[in-house]
């Protein structure tokens, strides 16, 4: 880390959470950043400091660099960044650079084996997770209000299953009782054809008895109601086109 400031010590912290191997702070005065690194130390992480000046020197033996400093030039250029790279037989190293100006030179990006992040990429990383957070919520929204959706159907069908129920035996019992009568009259020795015909008659009568009474016997909104909805009800009964 280089800098000692308050940037460096949120990243330090956190750093050393994740237990690295080593940590070392690089810092113009070598106290505050002793007392920065006396600071973040825990147990089995070894924590250093250096002054800024001998950087050009250790820089080959750092895997990450987080560098914020208040210079207002560049304090890490591209040759020093060269040299550390042929020293380390061009292992990568991640550089990242919160410091606003910039502490790394631009140029130093175009090298093979760095990864060079500025405080703009950060920015960049945080749109898009930010962006792809918000594409799941939307996505996630969409599932929970379909399921919902199907949920509350399912209630309001069951509500209708008593309805349903109760429509299912009074056509089965009108069924039987049509039919008994057919068969006492077949018993008879009465025409077949006139039975089933009359049989036939007796169900339609019956099946629309009380639709016939309920729009004979409404007005108003109720009969506009009941207008709009019969013929969904009996639309499975259309008469056939003639061919």
């Amino acid at each position: 880390f280089i800098g000692a400031g308050d940037m460096i010590t949120l990243c330090a912290t956190h750093f050393v959470a994740r237990k690295p191997k080593s940590v070392a702070i690089a810092n113009r005065t070598i106290e505050r950043g002793q007392e920065l690194a006396d600071s973040i130390s825990i147990q089995d992480v070894e924590a250093e400091s250096f002054k800024l000046s001998e950087l050009p020197g250790r820089l080959h033996e750092f895997d990450i660099i987080v560098s914020s400093t208040a210079s207002s030039l560049p304090i890490i250029g591209l040759g020093m960044v060269e040299s550390a790279l042929k020293q380390r037989r061009h292992k990568p190293m991640v550089m990242i650079d919160l410091a606003v100006p910039r502490d790394f030179e631009p140029e130093i990006s175009r090298l093979n084996d760095i990864y060079l992040y500025t405080v703009d990429d950060l920015g960049v990383m945080i749109q898009t997770g930010t962006s792809l957070r918000q594409a799941a919520v939307s996505q996630a929204e969409a599932i929970i209000e379909d399921r919902v959706g199907n949920f509350m159907h399912w209630m309001q069908g069951r509500k209708a299953v008593p309805l349903i129920q109760d429509i299912q035996q009074q056509g089965e019992y009108l069924r039987q009782l049509e039919l008994d009568r057919a068969m006492k009259r077949l018993m008879r020795g009465d025409d077949p054809q006139e039975v089933l015909n009359a049989m036939a008659q007796g169900l339609t009568n019956k099946f629309l008895h009380g639709s016939l009474h309920a729009l004979q016997h409404s007005n108003g909104a109720e009969r506009d109601a009941l207008i709009k909805l019969l013929p969904k009800l009996f639309a499975s009964h259309s008469k056939p086109e003639d061919h």
